[in-house]
């Protein structure tokens, strides 16, 4: 009887020759677990072993590989020298760290070939540490190697030499796992699949090599190898690669955005035209951008499957009065709402927009935070919520946790989803419930002030309908950004007395600078009291994480209604306050933050008709990305620029967010570099959304302990 054997890309590392308790550790430590993962852990440069060169032409500065014969062993229990000489002249090998076993081995009347860095010493050539092979005689020494020599990301115990040795034998493994796959009848359809899945590839990029061969040149490229376009990812077997995993992703969602169009969700049409509701509670009148993507929302909501949406757009813009229409739909139709947030600050927000707008109509609002309100007031509002006799309920992770039900839920808004790990948002779309109580899908609406670069657009939300609000209220002026140095600190305080004095608002942020909250909390505390120093007449407000959540509420509350002059607080401000009177943002070691998170901050500001002004101050001297960040702020308020050079500077992980990195945890691919690849990419994966053999090859290679990121 043919038994099934698990396929050796799966097998655990230590099954491998050569990986023992220790090994397995080390290999832990680099995120390698499997043959799989040892293949997609690519070389970061190579070496050229594959000549040797005459001592008598070392040059300094340079690696080489020499071969020789150990005349001579001398030195002492600090430091050993080795000369060689291969009769075109000498060069000696130092060790400061070595054995008793390493003295004993290297004894003259041996031939030894080393590699290693050449410097030129008191003597002549000479080689430190150098890797090195003994043997009786030369001619026992192994061929010089026809490839060139991968260099790993390694770690503390985990030599290369033992590195390059296990991906040999991955290489091998998988190898003649095809071979026999040719040759047995049993797997001849898995061999068929690799060769039809080779095929598909081929034909968007007709000079890629099939898989194997693209793995073998990236790990044991051939001598003259262009090995810049192997480290630069240019090279066409990592192009090759890097296609394959950007159509693996693809697919992924493709297929997961297909299954949760199969799901019923209940049709939210009661209502009717809710824009002249809205407009008599909210005082907005909607732009036409706004007005387009009510529409969008209001054609998903009405019909019988899920909506899956994301709605972008620039700070100020206006998503949170558009979500609101949506909520009202849903309530109108007889159904919940649960609007997830990431902060308690946003949360809060929220609570006081969505009761302003929605409770006057008769929409029953809650808050529901991890610690707030006290335990039996959050018991209360479970049990209400599960009783239906709650309509809209606003909070934060505490949404998710398995004691909140709902009666029926039938729309879930995640605002700022880059905070979000994807289980989180999973987690509570799987708390639909129809009117009887049946398990039902809610409508998604997905919330992001941090606009998405298309590139980025095209692969993390490829599952979702995206709708652009590209328009701000009329009005508004764009906000005037210069960059200073914190010598210049007292003229920027001056400046916000004028301000103040003026009648405006000012906002003064302490970013974290440390990973202890409770160290940006105490900075902020020390900023305010030198500025209450120095600004006696002016009434300055405190907020930050670590304030106990209603005294925080209290002075976000004062600021908001002009009781305060100056807020200075930690990024807790970052997204959600709308004070139309605030006109200047200082935003301190401005040189520490990112691009995206900077123009979210300069986004608290400019929401007036009032000319809006941000100062971002630094401590000299700027490094080069730091100069780059804030010399494209004071250039652009659009946001959509912004992130792009945000791309380009750091990467898709941190521009979704650190907890969304899954979704992007690309080992062969980069979006920067690879985005052109992205619409064959796309029409390859449409095409073999009905082919599961070649899906399910797609995800083992790919996608093997990760495709859940995307099944949201």
């Amino acid at each position: 009887m043919h038994v099934t054997q698990p396929p050796p890309a799966s097998l655990p590392l230590d099954q491998l020759v050569g990986v023992g308790p220790g090994t397995r550790i080390r290999l832990t430590r680099l995120e390698l677990f499997t043959v799989q993962d040892l293949l997609f852990h690519f070389p970061i440069r190579y070496e050229d072993r594959t000549r040797i060169t005459p001592i008598a032409a070392l040059t300094d500065g340079t690696t080489a590989l020499i071969q020789g014969t150990v005349t001579h062993v001398r030195g002492h229990r600090q430091q050993m020298m080795v000369d060689v000489s291969d009769g075109s002249g000498g060069a000696t090998l130092l060790f400061f760290h070595f054995t008793p076993a390493q003295r004993a081995a290297l004894r003259p009347g041996l031939a030894v070939r080393c590699w290693g860095d050449v410097r030129t010493g008191m003597f002549g050539a000479e080689m430190v540490h150098p890797e090195y092979q003994l043997r009786e005689h030369a001619d026992r020494l192994p061929p010089v190697s026809a490839q060139l020599t991968a260099v790993y990301p390694s770690t503390d115990g985990l030599p290369q030499a033992r590195l390059r040795a296990l991906v040999s034998q991955a290489l091998t493994l998988i190898a003649a796992d095809v071979d026999a796959a040719d040759v047995d009848a049993a797997d001849v359809d898995a061999a068929d699949v690799d060769a039809a899945l080779d095929g598909c590839v081929r034909a968007a990029l007709p000079a890629a090599p099939g898989y194997l061969a693209a793995l073998g040149e990236i790990h044991q490229p051939a001598a003259g190898t262009d090995t810049a376009a192997l480290a630069d990812g240019t090279h066409v077997a990592r192009v090759r690669l890097a296609f394959e995993e950007l159509l693996a992703q693809q697919v992924a969602v493709l297929r997961n955005r297909r299954r949760q169009k199969l799901e019923a969700a209940a049709p939210l049409t009661a209502g009717g035209d809710l824009t002249q509701v809205m407009a008599t509670v909210t005082s907005y009148r909607l732009t036409n951008a706004q007005r387009r993507v009510v529409q969008e929302l209001d054609h998903d909501l009405a019909a019988p499957r899920p909506m899956l949406r994301l709605v972008q757009g620039d700070v100020g813009c206006g998503k949170t009065v558009v979500a609101a229409h949506a909520c009202l739909r849903a309530v109108r139709s007889g159904y919940q709402v649960a609007v997830m947030v990431p902060t308690e600050v946003l949360a809060e927000q929220h609570l006081l927009s969505f009761t302003t707008w929605l409770a006057p109509l008769g929409v029953r609002v809650a808050l529901l935070l991890g610690r707030r309100p006290a335990a039996r007031q959050r018991e209360a509002i479970r049990a209400r919520l599960a009783a239906g006799e709650l309509d809209l309920i606003i909070g934060t992770q505490a949404l998710i946790q398995s004691p909140v039900t709902f009666a029926r839920l039938g729309l879930v808004v995640i605002d700022e989803q880059h905070r979000f790990g994807v289980r989180q948002r999973l987690a509570l779309k799987e708390k639909g419930r129809g009117a009887s109580g049946e398990p039902l899908a809610p409508h998604q609406l997905v919330l992001t002030a941090t606009p998405i670069p298309r590139t980025l657009a095209q692969t993390a939300y490829a599952d979702l309908d995206i709708s652009l609000i590209d328009e701000l209220p009329p009005g508004r002026l764009p906000v005037t950004t210069v960059s200073l140095p914190d010598s210049r600190r007292e003229a920027v305080i001056a400046r916000v007395a004028a301000a103040c004095q003026a009648g405006r608002q000012a906002y003064w942020v302490c970013p974290l600078i440390e990973t202890s909250a409770k160290v940006a909390a105490e900075a902020a505390e020390a900023t305010a009291a030198r500025l209450r120093a120095d600004l006696p007449r002016l009434a300055i407000g405190l907020a930050h994480g670590r304030q106990p959540g209603a005294e925080r509420a209290a002075v976000l509350a004062a600021f908001a209604a002009g009781t305060l002059s100056l807020l200075v607080a930690t990024t807790v401000i970052e997204v959600g306050l709308d004070v139309p009177n605030a006109s200047l943002m200082v935003i301190e070691n401005a040189e520490r933050l990112g691009l995206a998170q900077l123009h979210q901050l300069r986004g608290r500001v400019g929401r007036g008709r009032a000319q809006s002004h941000c100062v971002l101050l630094y401590a000299p001297p700027l490094a080069g990305h730091g100069r780059a960040r804030l010399a494209l702020l004071r250039a652009t308020n659009d946001g959509f620029r912004i992130a792009e050079q945000d791309l380009a500077l750091r990467g898709p992980g941190e521009v979704l967010g650190t907890r969304q990195t899954g979704e992007v945890r690309l080992r062969a691919a980069d979006l920067r570099r690879d985005h052109a690849l992205l619409p064959a990419v796309q029409a390859l994966a449409a095409a073999l959304l009905d082919e599961p053999g070649l899906l399910s090859t797609l995800e083992s290679r790919w996608l093997p302990r990760g495709h859940d990121y995307v099944s949201v």
